[in-house]
C-alpha cells in the first residue's frame, strides 16, 4: 500500500518536473513561484504531447529526465539528503554510484504513472517570501478525479553557471519525498554498509526494467 502511495506521489511530481525544460533559458530571472506556475501550465500539454513516445518506454523517460528535468533540479542535494549522515562517509565513486541509481529508481519505478495523467489542473497558493530569500517553499493544488493533491516544492537559489531557482524536495500530502525515502536507506546502510545500498538500489533498478 505505502509503495502504491509513493508511485502516485511521485507520479504528480515527475509530471510536473517535465515541464520544467520549458523554463531554462529563463532561469536567472525566474522567481521560483513563476518557475512552478510556468512548468505546471505547461506540464498538461508536454503529457499529452508526448504521451504515446514515453509510456511504456524507459530509455525515453531517462533521457527526457536528463536533458530536461536534471537542469532544474539540485540533483546531488536530493541525494545526499536521502542518504543522510552515511553521505558525509561516502567516496566520491560511491557518492556518483548514488545518483546514478538514485535516479533511475525515481524513473523506472514511475515512469509508468506517467500514463496516469489526464485531465489535472493545477492551482497557484500564496507564497510568503521575501526577495532576499535563498530557499523558499512554493505550494499548489492538484485538481482532478477525486480529492485535490496538495503540492508543495521547496527550491533554492543558486548562484554562477546555471543560476536560478533549483527544485531539492517535494512534498505530496505532508509527505516529502527526500524524508520517505532516507528512512528506507537509514536502514540499508546500517545493514549493509554505503555498498549495500549501491547494490540494493542497483537491484531493484535491474527488477524494474524487467517489468517495464
Amino acid at each position: 500500500m505505502k509503495r502504491h502511495f509513493l508511485q502516485q506521489v511521485l507520479a504528480v511530481c515527475l509530471t510536473a518536473l517535465v515541464a520544467c525544460g520549458a523554463t531554462v533559458a529563463h532561469a536567472e530571472d525566474e522567481t521560483a513561484d513563476g518557475l512552478i506556475k510556468r512548468l505546471s501550465t505547461d506540464v498538461l500539454d508536454t503529457i499529452k504531447a508526448d504521451k504515446a513516445n514515453l509510456v511504456g518506454d524507459i530509455s525515453k523517460v531517462v533521457a527526457l529526465v536528463d536533458t530536461r528535468i536534471m537542469p532544474n533540479v539540485n540533483f546531488q542535494r536530493m541525494t545526499s539528503s536521502a542518504v543522510g549522515p552515511a553521505w558525509r562517509q561516502a567516496t566520491p565513486e560511491q557518492q556518483k554510484r548514488l545518483q546514478e541509481e538514485f535516479k533511475i529508481l525515481l524513473v523506472r519505478t514511475y515512469a509508468g504513472a506517467l500514463s496516469q495523467i489526464s485531465d489535472q489542473t493545477i492551482s497557484m497558493k500564496p507564497m510568503r517570501a521575501s526577495p532576499e530569500d535563498k530557499e523558499v517553499l512554493v505550494r499548489t493544488e492538484v485538481k482532478g478525479k477525486g480529492d485535490p493533491i496538495q503540492l508543495e516544492y521547496r527550491l533554492e537559489k543558486t548562484p554562477g553557471q546555471g543560476a536560478g531557482w533549483k527544485i531539492y524536495n517535494l512534498n505530496v500530502l505532508g509527505v516529502w519525498l527526500v524524508e520517505t525515502y532516507r528512512s528506507q536507506f537509514a536502514q540499508e546502510v546500517n545493514a549493509k554498509g554505503l555498498d549495500g545500498l549501491i547494490a540494493s538500489l542497483a537491484e531493484r533498478n535491474k527488477a524494474n526494467s524487467k517489468k517495464a
